[in-house]
């Protein structure tokens, strides 16, 4: 469980695999529609998910993400959508659960502390290099007023370090987007990057403090009997779920 506040209005979390054939790719707690998962199966974990956070179906949200910087804003008008091409979501809708679906990208979640918005973003390298963080601040600012000093935010289980290992041309397209490269890389026999870094100095450069940022340190890789990862398990596997609710 992340935690975003020490009240108790919010709820926030990654799913675990739990109790699994480490090497079997979808075996474990998978809601991700879009992953060749027996469908009986998704939605068994959708019911169980949806029961233990008191919800219907219809408010648990995940969009199809696509490794780009759509933000849609989720409201009582298109609860049910798929939000297909949508790497963000936000929302100040009571007891409707939104969140991302990763297998070693950054899932993000903020909350505002001052207007209730929260916020759940997917940031794999090519959504990092993009700025999605910062894009998603920039339309709670636009749509609910957001203030960077009053969100908090949370980076959960995804690759680190020491295991994302990239060629020059990632390299050079973090370079080019202007991160820190002393800061969030370092080299072994090639280059590794450190994505939990360079999104939280990416949300820092939106005015939130260092202070109010969270990093799980869970690499899905290393942990992969826990967390799905793609690198270790394939491409067609299941996925965590990393999600945030205003109680």
């Amino acid at each position: 469980m992340l935690h975003l506040s020490k009240e108790r209005d919010i709820i926030a979390f990654s799913t675990e695999r739990g109790f699994v054939d480490m090497d079997a790719p979808y075996d474990g707690f998978n809601i991700t529609w879009y992953t060749d998962d027996n469908e009986e199966h998704i939605a068994n974990c959708r019911h169980d998910l949806c029961q233990m956070l008191e919800i219907d179906d219809q408010h648990l949200v995940l969009p199809r993400q696509v490794h780009d910087t759509l933000v849609a804003e989720v409201t009582a008008e298109n609860l049910g959508s798929r939000f297909e091409g949508i790497d963000a979501l936000i929302t100040t809708l009571p007891r409707t659960c939104i969140g991302v679906s990763t297998a070693d990208c950054v899932p993000i979640l903020i909350y505002d502390t001052r207007t209730r918005a929260i916020a759940a973003a997917h940031a794999g390298w090519r959504g990092t290099v993009a700025h999605i963080a910062q894009k998603t601040i920039a339309q709670m600012a636009e749509r609910y007023g957001s203030q960077p000093e009053d969100l908090k935010v949370a980076i959960g289980p995804s690759i680190g370090p020491e295991a994302f290992e990239i060629g020059d041309e990632v390299y050079e397209a973090f370079a080019q987007a202007d991160f820190d490269m002393q800061r969030i890389a370092l080299r072994r026999e090639k280059w590794h990057i450190d994505l939990w870094q360079a999104n939280a100095l990416d949300i820092q450069q939106t005015g939130v403090p260092a202070s109010n940022i969270e990093i799980a340190g869970v690499c899905t890789y290393e942990h992969y009997d826990q967390f799905f990862s793609a690198r270790r398990l394939g491409i067609k596997s299941g996925r965590i779920y990393t999600g945030i609710m205003i109680k």
